[in-house]
């Protein structure tokens, strides 16, 4: 009877490895695939079948091409791009994570009237699609005149602040009620009590409310592209790579895209390992009680 026991757990241990290996290789191979993408010539990316390392079409040895990386930071329009989406992706992660965690302490440990029909007010903000509030968006920015940087900052906050918020209230109300009446006894302001002793405890939330806010705004492509048709020194990198046309003329630059995707990501990745610790908190973080 325990043979047929230890054969049977062998072979669910072994299925449920091979899923996994399946789901490991169907995340990661586009990414792999863009790198070995960009380290490709022209000649390299038209040989066929096309190879799985970047290969001479000649002796059909190992032979990276690195030169699709020089020419996109040799390109002023990517460059001015990467520093346009840092300062619209931090402005926004930092204005929703402010104004987030105000209103998430707020909704979450303070009483008041009306505080359920705002939460679901809050929750239907996000379901609305972008393109429904595009139009309305670009009427109100084109007749207050804002720069495109600003208009793409406040109205990605449109998107991100009910999120953040959101998110945080559940954060906000899961922290002792006794956190909050200690501090008062001691004679704490609700913004003392805010500011030193409940937004400390919300660091995990934070970090992964605010990587998440910073990826949609850093990858946000059709207010970018709306916002900026008429500012083209705003562009943000995800448009300025729609625009990218490569360093030679009736060319299809698409070495030099995949390496334009590869910088653009790398950002997102590096983020994601330094604050791994965090984000892993910051998912799990009530998902036991005790």
């Amino acid at each position: 009877m325990k043979q047929p026991k230890k054969v049977k757990n062998v072979i669910l241990k072994t299925g449920f490895y091979f899923i996994l290996l399946m789901i490991f290789i169907y995340l990661l191979f586009p990414f792999y695939w863009a790198i070995n993408s960009s380290l490709k010539s022209e000649a390299q990316l038209q040989m066929t079948p096309a190879t799985m390392v970047p290969r001479d079409p000649a002796t059909n040895s190992i032979s990276p091409y690195l030169s699709n990386y020089k020419v996109i930071f040799q390109n002023q329009q990517f460059v001015r791009g990467l520093m346009n989406s840092t300062i619209v992706a931090t402005s926004t992660t930092v204005l929703a994570l402010v104004a987030g965690s105000f209103a998430a302490f707020a909704l979450g440990k303070l009483r008041f009237r009306g505080k359920k029909p705002t939460l679901y007010m809050i929750l239907a903000m996000t379901m609305f699609p972008q393109v429904t509030v595009l139009a309305g968006l670009y009427a109100v920015i084109t007749t207050l005149q804002l720069p495109a940087i600003t208009s793409m900052i406040l109205s990605y906050m449109i998107f991100t602040l009910p999120f953040t918020t959101w998110v945080l209230t559940a954060f906000f109300k899961d922290l002792p009620l006794a956190l909050l009446e200690s501090a008062q006894v001691d004679g704490a302001t609700p913004f003392q009590t805010f500011y030193k002793i409940l937004l400390p405890l919300t660091a995990p939330a934070m970090v992964t409310t605010g990587l998440l806010a910073f990826i949609a705004a850093w990858n946000e492509y059709l207010f970018a592209l709306t916002f900026t048709s008429i500012d083209p020194g705003a562009r943000t990198v995800p448009v300025a790579i729609a625009y990218f046309t490569g360093a030679v003329a009736r060319q299809e630059p698409f070495g030099e895209i995949m390496a334009a995707a590869v910088v653009v990501t790398v950002p997102i990745v590096v983020l994601v390992l330094v604050f791994q610790k965090r984000i892993v908190a910051g998912l799990t973080a009530g998902a036991v009680k005790g």
